[in-house]
């Protein structure tokens, strides 16, 4: 995988019983660590008193016990694990976001991109509004707690702030007496719920993270959807549900999420291994073996082999205890990591014709340090299949593409790719099968591969945006 990133883990439990929310809130998030690896946070809510911790850092580097057991007990908690694709990595931007306002407080956790954060912050501002972060997800707390002084409750804020805000979200938000949990309206992101044997409620970005703390999954909440939770149970509001048509984002399934997890319904790894088998059936070769780039190449390359019939094998081994390569800063690092990420098996490899499958190509640095592996260990022939179309346009709804120039697709063919990455040959899953990876037309978004957006986006919107403007502000006061 070179160099794609998505933004945000998000949890939440609500327990009328005595457990250890803040530990069962850690599970969750340790679960959910694939999703971000900037930093990480915990807030307990005690019948209205929060108590917070959060860092910079992997869950494991943010929380040790003494931590955790300073948060307390209390009936709500929520966590977030981030990557940033808008806003920095600054200490301030790490989530959740704690507001204060005269009708009490709130948590917020958020994942997905907003799409008018821009608009509506400048709107915000030009009303004396002051922030500190530079994140989309203040913008959206704003919004709420606005919308929380004209209305009588905490659901409908949340309600009439959709309204308002467009794009990605999938949220959980603490207030002082109540969960909420709510996805846009078209469901860009994930985020499901499930309850625990003590009856437990608990929210996640994925069903992985249910599992981590023993919660059986209910469902997936739809596009639209609100959920409350409070000492009376759990209620839905479904008034926005199917007002938009869905449009989830693909990349969950080949990509983002991990592969245990049950999305809408679908296994990750059927998924995948779907995507394997389009790509045997778009592209054949022949070849020897057929291997995956750990991890999220590893399904689809089985598909591959299942289809094909060429056998399956494991090409390379992982360094468990090294994060995703894309945590340092410069291209340079990022490439050097890799080597370190990353070995091939060269018993496997030497002297084969290879089948190397990868989940995308973005800028083909990564991709060129993987095959130059491969065939200094020995392989024949590489013939690379991606589990992806080309990318040509930027996401504004949290996947981290954000420049176009950057993209190598829009630049070269696909045979000049291959002669760029250093392979034999080179497919690519087409957008018309990607569409059909759960077995039918989904209602996917495929932005990033045709240029059609699900809603209106700005120009010229680059990721550290909020950044810019702060700094436009200081250099000209």
């Amino acid at each position: 995988m070179e160099n794609l990133h998505e933004e945000c883990g998000v949890f939440g439990v609500y327990s009328n019983t005595s457990r250890d929310l803040a530990l069962m809130v850690y599970y969750g998030l340790f679960a959910l660590q694939h999703r971000g690896q900037e930093s990480a946070g915990i807030v307990v809510n005690d019948d209205g008193v929060f108590t917070y911790a959060k860092g910079e850092g992997l869950v494991s580097e943010v929380f040790h016990a003494d931590k955790l057991k300073s948060l307390g007990h209390g009936n709500i908690a929520v966590g977030h694990v981030r990557y940033a694709t808008t806003g920095a990595k600054l200490l301030q931007n790490v989530q959740p976001l704690i507001v204060n306002h005269n009708k009490g407080r709130l948590a917020l956790c958020h994942n997905g991109n907003l799409s008018n954060s821009y608009e509506l912050r400048t709107m915000l501002e030009g009303k004396g509004a002051i922030f500190h972060t530079t994140t989309d997800s203040e913008v959206i707390s704003y919004i709420i707690v606005q919308e929380r002084l004209r209305q009588d409750s905490i659901e409908k804020a949340v309600a009439a702030a959709m309204d308002i805000i467009d794009g990605a979200y999938s949220l959980v938000i603490s207030s002082p007496q109540k969960l909420i949990a709510a996805r846009d309206p078209h469901g860009f992101r994930p985020l499901c719920y499930g309850k625990t044997e003590d009856g437990s409620i608990v929210f996640a970005s994925e069903s992985c993270a249910l599992d981590a703390v023993g919660a059986k999954l209910e469902r997936d909440l739809k596009p639209g959807e609100i959920a409350v939770v409070d000492q009376t149970g759990i209620h839905f509001d479904t008034g926005r549900c199917g007002k938009k048509d869905k449009h989830f984002c693909v990349f969950e399934y080949i990509y983002f999420a991990r592969p245990d997890s049950v999305i809408d319904g679908t296994s990750v790894s059927l998924c995948r291994r779907n995507a394997g088998k389009f790509l045997a059936q778009q592209h054949p070769v022949d070849a020897d073996i057929v291997i995956g780039v750990p991890d999220s190449g590893l399904e689809a390359a089985i598909g591959y082999s299942q289809e094909s019939g060429i056998p399956y094998a494991i090409g390379f081994t992982k360094n468990k205890y090294i994060g995703r390569t894309f945590i340092a800063p410069e291209q340079s690092q990022r490439t050097e990591g890799v080597g370190i990420k990353l070995n091939p098996i060269r018993e496997v490899v030497n002297g084969k014709r290879v089948v190397l499958i990868d989940d995308s190509i973005v800028r083909g640095t990564t991709c060129r340090h993987i095959s130059n592996l491969l065939w200094n260990a020995g392989a024949k022939e590489i013939h690379m299949r991606v589990s992806a179309p080309p990318f040509i346009r930027p996401c504004y709804y949290g996947t981290d593409i954000d420049s176009a120039d950057t993209l190598i697709a829009n630049h070269m063919s696909v045979e000049e790719i291959a002669e760029e990455i250093g392979v034999t040959s080179l497919g690519y899953l087409s957008i018309e099968n990607v569409k059909l990876l759960t077995g039918t037309d989904t209602g996917f978004c495929t932005a990033c591969f045709d240029g059609i957006y699900p809603t209106k986006v700005p120009d010229g919107m680059v990721k550290n945006r909020f950044e810019s403007k702060i700094s436009c502000r200081i250099e000209n006061p």
